[in-house]
């Protein structure tokens, strides 16, 4: 009779080899139908760079309009205190959710590079002939370096977000706790410090969004 610790780690074994079965069984399917639609995963790849981009572009301009309501405090002159706090807390959901979805887009991108270089190393064992062979290990070698780089400055913007994130959520929360007029005075004095780390992530993600853009040009 089978003891219930290893019939135990048997089906978690089970479990998991089902759901990577059936991961890779979607994303093959997935494959299979766009081929028919007449995209490869090379087009596959730059239409998930561009969805990286359009997030990127757009949480550049939400994490802006954060950084001003935040320097608001400056100014902040004793009038409604709630609509501040919920205003900026808006921002920071907005900005928190688009953190998200690209780190979703992100995850995507990387998905479908790794399926594509695999896809090109094997098929480059099928290649009789030594100059095309050779010719075609050139062409993959220079499109994962122009990837890995694409890939480097992303994931470089995308880690810069969560300093941000979590300064906004402590002033959002500090101020909910505190809707009065010397919690504003006491959070003034952090606008430097956030102002930096935005000045800082608005850079990285402009330097993403370029390399994106160069990315798409030459790949």
């Amino acid at each position: 009779m089978m003891k219930p610790a290893n019939f135990k780690t048997i089906t978690k074994f089970f479990l998991i080899w089902a759901v990577l079965f059936f991961i890779s069984g979607c994303g093959t399917a997935y494959y299979a139908t766009m081929e028919k639609l007449g995209k490869e995963k090379r087009h596959i790849l730059i239409d998930n760079v561009e969805d990286v981009q359009e997030s990127q572009t757009k949480a550049r301009e939400e994490f802006k309009d954060a950084l001003t309501k935040i320097k608001e405090l400056y100014s902040f002159d004793g009038g409604d205190l709630e609509a501040f706090y919920n205003n900026l807390k808006d921002s920071y959901e907005e900005c928190d959710s688009r953190a998200d979805q690209i780190e979703n887009r992100i995850n995507d991108v990387e998905q479908v590079a790794g399926d594509l270089f695999k896809e090109w190393e094997q098929e480059i064992t099928q290649i009789n002939d030594a100059r095309l062979k050779n010719s075609s290990k050139r062409s993959l070698r220079d499109a994962k370096t122009k990837y890995q780089k694409l890939e480097t400055i992303m994931n470089t913007s995308t880690k810069g977000m969560y300093p941000v994130l979590d300064k906004l959520k402590d002033y959002v929360l500090y101020l909910k706790h505190n809707l009065n007029a010397k919690a504003v005075g006491s959070l003034s004095s952090e606008v430097v410090s956030i102002e930096t780390d935005v000045t800082r992530l608005i850079k990285d993600m402009t330097a993403s969004i370029e390399e994106a853009q160069n990315f798409i040009k030459n790949f």
